[in-house]
């Protein structure tokens, strides 16, 4: 897939910023810079929500991922497992999230969120009463509510770079397990 819009000039000290916490600018950023109004709403907003505090970090993360796999969003999927390998989650488990359906590797509320993910980003949603009430049972309202929140913004995020051509940048392959990916997925973790 080749990018639907050129990259813009990023700002220099953006530039730099990502640079030095990453080792490289993301291409949604100079994509997207054509809006700076848009780079800058979409990162606050992303700084909020990975601000929040109350559902687990590894759920979110996972979440994320499984969302990206079901959009093919290639670069979500790169960029979480390499922050879940930052994070020191299980990268065993984030490697997994894109086969999580045949994977023996998660717990039965890993696996609710993974299918709450899934779910939220069908179109239409198809959360059932039932898994609702399994998660609120579980994390409790606070937490779930963050947990929809999250799986929200990935949405937003996987389906404007999805559109948008963006794809892998190979973070990912600084990571110890490779990163797998489900049967019929479009998604690739390198481009």
């Amino acid at each position: 897939m080749a990018l639907r819009v050129p990259k813009a000039e990023l700002a220099p000290e953006l530039r730099e910023s990502m640079i030095q916490q990453f080792g490289a600018v993301f291409e949604p950023a100079e994509v997207s810079w054509h809006n700076p109004q848009v780079v800058e709403a979409a990162g606050e907003f992303g700084e909020k929500v990975r601000a929040w505090d109350t559902a687990d970090e590894s759920l979110k993360t996972f979440a994320h991922m499984a969302v990206a796999a079901q959009v093919g969003c290639s670069w979500c999927l790169d960029i979480n497992y390499f922050q879940a390998q930052n994070q020191k989650l299980d990268l065993t488990k984030a490697s997994q999230v894109p086969r999580w359906r045949e994977s023996e590797v998660f717990t039965p509320l890993e696996r609710d969120v993974l299918e709450y993910a899934e779910a939220m980003t069908d179109t239409p949603p198809t959360v059932t009463d039932e898994l609702s009430e399994r998660l609120l049972d579980r994390l409790g309202p606070a937490a779930l509510v963050e947990l929809t929140a999250a799986i929200a913004f990935a949405n937003l995020s996987t389906r404007n770079n999805t559109a948008l051509g963006i794809t892998s940048q190979g973070f990912s392959d600084a990571c110890e397990i490779p990163l797998v990916m489900g049967p019929g997925s479009g998604a690739a973790p390198s481009a």
